[in-house]
This record gives structure tokens, sequence and C-alpha cells, in this order.
């Protein structure tokens, strides 16, 4: 029968042990002070002029920039209901966003049960033109919003967007891409189309702590690529 020892730990492995312990603690404030991960980052968009102003929010479409209304034979699309996007894991009910008071698209309300939201003022996915669907990439208070991934789409991703009507409008990912606030391609983003393209939108890039805002916005472009009925 072999003795248990019964000594100890002696004062070295003590101050071993509290400088250990004194090392967590450091990075914990670390990781409390500089937030969550960050979000995947698609590359910047090639430079343009800056603008005179600086947006903090998702314009709205200039007058003029709305898609065309569908032909008279076409059948109507039903809204959308919910929004998943395999690739990086997101499945979302969808809320109805309109316009803020300021002229700006509203965003989702950030929570811990945070969604995405369908612009309703422009075309619902599907139909001719490009909807648009908004949501959260993080929050101080609530960590990875809906739209975390966003910046991690590739070409070919596909997005698959339930409708009321039982259909799913299926969308594959065109490009990804980071614009700056004060220069948000409005065009781009809600110009005519002949066919049925989405945008989905979140924010990016560096976050300024003065104006507590993200300095840019992730766009991922996506067109239709089927429809599959209910």
């Amino acid at each position: 029968m072999t003795e248990q020892s019964s000594r100890r730990p002696g004062p070295r492995t003590w101050i071993a042990l509290a400088i250990a312990l004194a090392v967590v603690a450091v990075v914990a404030v670390v990781v409390a002070v500089t937030g969550q991960q960050r979000a995947p980052q698609p590359a910047a968009a090639a430079e343009r002029a800056p603008s005179s102003t600086s947006s903090p929010a998702v314009p709205a479409p200039p007058s003029g920039a709305s898609s065309p209304a569908p032909e008279p034979s076409a059948a109507p699309v039903a809204e959308p209901v919910s929004l998943s996007i395999p690739a990086i894991g997101v499945t979302s009910e969808l809320m109805r966003l309109g316009l803020n008071d300021d002229g700006t698209v509203e965003v989702p309300p950030l929570g811990p049960d945070d969604q995405a939201g369908w612009y309703e003022r422009g075309p619902a996915p599907g139909a001719v033109g490009p909807a648009a669907l908004l949501g959260h990439v993080d929050s101080a208070a609530h960590g990875p919003g809906v739209f975390f991934e966003l910046g991690a789409l590739q070409p070919g991703d596909e997005v698959e967007v339930a409708r009321a009507d039982g259909s799913v409008a299926v969308f594959a990912v065109d490009r990804v891409e980071r614009h700056p606030k004060d220069d948000f391609p409005t065009i781009e983003v809600y110009g005519n189309t002949d066919d049925a393209q989405l945008r989905l939108i979140t924010c990016g890039g560096d976050f300024d702590s003065s104006a507590r805002s993200y300095e840019d916005n992730v766009i991922a472009f996506a067109s239709l690529v089927r429809t599959e009925p209910a």
C-alpha cells in the first residue's frame, strides 16, 4: 500500500496561482471593454468622392428611384414573413419597416430577440425591383445581431424568403460590399431593375464611439433564382 502525500502547496505555488488568476481577470476586463468579436467585413467598395454630409442611418430611396410598376398581367406577390440564410445560420421572422420622421428608413428595435425587417414601401421580395431587408450587426446589450455574419456571405449563397401565401422566393448572392455611411450607394440599392432583386443591409466597418454607431454599411446584393410554390 502506497502512502499518499499530505503536503500542502508551498508559497511559490500560491504566488503562481495568484498571478494566473490576475491574468485571467485582466483578459476578462479587456474583453468587456472592447466588446464582442468583430463581425466579418467584406472588402470596402472603391473609394468615391466624399459627400458633404454624414448619414447615421440608411437613407430612403430618392424621388424617381423606386421600382417600376409591374405589368397589369403580373400576379401580385405576397408579403414576406420570414427569412433564412443557411450559409450563415440566419433564421428570422420579418417585421415591417417604414420611414422615420427624418426620412431615413426605420430599423428593427434592438432587443434580445433580434429580428430582420422588410422595408414595406419598396417591392416585396420576388416582385420586380429591389426589395430591401435590414437587420442589426450587434449591440452592446445583447451581443451579435441577426446580420452579424452578413459580411461573410459569398457569391452563390442562397437567401430564402418565405411569404404569406406559403411560397418561398429564393435568391442567390451576387456580391457583398462595404460602403461609408456618408456615401451610401442609394441608386445601386434602390434604383430600378428589370428583374426581382434583394438587398440585405446592416452596419459595418469601424465603430465610432463618439457617434455611438458604425461608420459603414455592409450590403449584400442578390437576384431571384427560383420561386418554390406553397
